[in-house]
């Protein structure tokens, strides 16, 4: 009874983010938009940029329900979402040096007052990108600001603090320049070679 509980909870929340997600206004104009689409097409090709590691155990497979600029809260965001129940251990998808912890927060939903109290751990990589993790449970991280950490390592345990509709890791990449933050594209190693994820696609870490 509890697993036809879960399931048909599950199929809720997926109908409710398929209607926000079709519903929402136009897709971003971001040129980084047209060249993640490129790239997953491998219309382009990008031998350079860092592989990162899926953020979470090896063995263990998660969908993404949001990818990168999709209509419903990633218009302007180079980000993906990863479906995880509570409590689901995150893992850093690069070596670096936390620099910030924020596990105070207790409230989350789908309210734009609910933004502040999203938990996230943020590292910093060497090449001065830096990498976020949002909606971390209350108490969720695993570590501390000043921390160096490998890639692969735990770092936190998934929520829903924040503006979140549902429990699921939020990751997004950055790098400063000149006071301003520029987002990064993000490609990963899973079980079926590096990829640019996709919306609504179930990845594995090999």
């Amino acid at each position: 009874m509890r697993n036809l509980l879960n399931m048909l909870r599950q199929r809720k929340l997926f109908s409710i983010f398929f209607f926000l997600l079709f519903t929402a206004c136009s897709v971003s104009k971001n040129p980084l938009r047209q060249q993640v689409k490129q790239l997953q097409k491998g219309k382009i090709k990008d031998d350079t940029s860092y592989v990162y590691a899926l953020p979470y155990a090896e063995g263990k497979t998660f969908r993404v329900i949001q990818g990168y600029f999709s209509r419903f809260s990633h218009k302007e965001r180079a980000a993906l979402d990863f479906n995880m129940k509570r409590g689901t251990e995150i893992t850093a998808a690069r070596e670096g040096v936390v620099i910030r912890v924020k596990e105070d927060g207790t409230l989350g939903g789908l309210k734009k007052k609910f933004r502040p109290h999203g938990n996230n751990v943020i590292i910093q990589h060497a090449d001065g990108t830096r990498a976020g993790y949002w909606h971390l449970q209350h108490n969720g991280a695993l570590v501390t600001a000043g921390d160096t950490v490998q890639k692969g390592q735990v770092i936190g345990l998934s929520g829903k603090t924040g503006y979140a509709l549902s429990p699921h890791l939020h990751f997004l990449v950055w790098r400063s320049s000149g006071g301003q933050w520029q987002q990064v594209l993000t490609r990963f190693l899973t079980s079926k070679g590096i990829k640019y994820l996709k919306g609504w696609k179930r990845y594995k870490n090999p």
